[in-house]
């Protein structure tokens, strides 16, 4: 089922509920643009391959193409989060559990940035829907299992696909380059970073794009009291208007987690930076293509540790691992009771 945007104008003049939901939706995009995107550039301006205004104008572009040109090749990353959980029911109180739950990952995303770790937008949005449909209906029946699956075969590949891809592709790099002076490979690689951070940006784009627009899709469609549709088509204006939206929160900043991930953790050459590149955009596009939603937080960030690993382990700031692994086990938890709390506020409120 497709909509068009001049429908989606006159339901938005109609329903004020949508235009809240719109509202969100965007601003949970926004907030992914502003907070999560950065990893994807944060090793390219680590090892000064490019500036860090350079780079997330770079990042913002890329995140724009990833949206849009892989959601018209690919959209089932799409079809997995809008049928992960049910909504089904009193469509007003299902409309007004889902902003209870973007509400509530967005407060979950601001609150991360501010200590600049490197929170999964990804796992925030999931928990956060998933708390606020368990509290629609008062228990897991609003939870679809199967798809829910590929959220935790999600998480294995982002974590350990990513470390190990991250080794491999980096021992590849030394043994094939490994006559190469170093002077030649700090100028080869300098330019060969640029383009895997520019690789890494488009498939954050293509994951974390296809995943907010698949909520966007479930609460345009709840807003009309058609909460029993699985199968749908993303409109291009869709696409072009959440692309805009993750390309200007990437724009707006995201200095504190490109210090974070490219600096803290662990100190890169730029061999290295575009071994983890690589690597992590490779796994984002094989999750993206059979439609599993991986976190690119972790993707990026497990590839950066194996890469480091490759050298010797305490290479890695794993003082900065273990923060961060901290907030990925928190964000489940977390955000899911914000969701959840917040979705029976709503409820009683509205």
């Amino acid at each position: 089922m497709a909509i068009s945007f001049t429908d989606f104008l006159m339901q938005i003049t109609h329903n004020p509920m949508l235009l809240i939901t719109t509202i969100l939706t965007l601003a949970v995009i926004l907030v992914n643009g502003w907070t999560d995107a950065p990893n994807a550039i944060a090793t390219c301006v680590s090892t000064r391959s490019i500036s860090a205004r350079s780079a997330i104008i770079m990042a913002a572009i890329f995140n724009f193409l990833g949206v849009f040109i892989m959601t018209m090749i690919n959209a089932n990353v799409a079809q997995t989060i809008y049928n992960m959980v049910d909504f089904g029911g009193n469509s007003k109180d299902a409309l007004v559990a889902l902003c209870a739950s973007l509400f509530a990952i967005v407060t979950w995303a601001t609150a991360a940035w501010w200590f600049g770790i490197p929170t999964s937008e990804s796992h925030a949005l999931i928990a956060g829907i998933s708390g606020a449909a368990i509290a629609l209906h008062n228990g897991l029946s609003g939870i679809n299992g199967s798809e829910w699956i590929k959220v935790l075969y999600g998480l294995g590949l982002s974590t350990f696909l990513g470390f190990i891809s991250g080794w491999i592709v980096v021992k590849s790099v030394e043994i094939i380059f490994r006559s190469m002076s170093r002077r030649k490979a700090n100028e080869l690689f300098k330019h060969a970073q640029v383009l895997s951070g520019a690789a890494m940006a488009f498939m954050h784009g293509a994951q974390d794009g296809q995943k907010f627009m698949g909520v966007f899709m479930l609460g345009i469609f709840l807003a009309k009291g058609q909460a029993d549709i699985t199968n749908f088509q993303i409109p291009l204006w869709m696409m072009l208007l959440c692309s805009l939206i993750m390309g200007l929160g990437t724009s707006i900043g995201g200095y504190r987690i490109i210090k974070s991930v490219g600096m803290d953790m662990c100190r890169l050459e730029k061999y290295q930076g575009f071994s983890a590149d690589m690597a992590a955009a490779t796994c984002l596009f094989i999750s993206t293509m059979t439609g599993i939603p991986v976190s690119t937080t972790h993707t990026k960030t497990t590839a950066i540790m194996g890469v480091g690993a490759a050298r010797r382990l305490s290479s890695v700031n794993w003082g900065i691992v273990k923060e961060m692994v901290m907030t990925w086990i928190l964000t489940f938890p977390g955000c899911g009771i914000i969701g959840y709390l917040m979705a029976k506020l709503f409820i009683i409120i509205f």
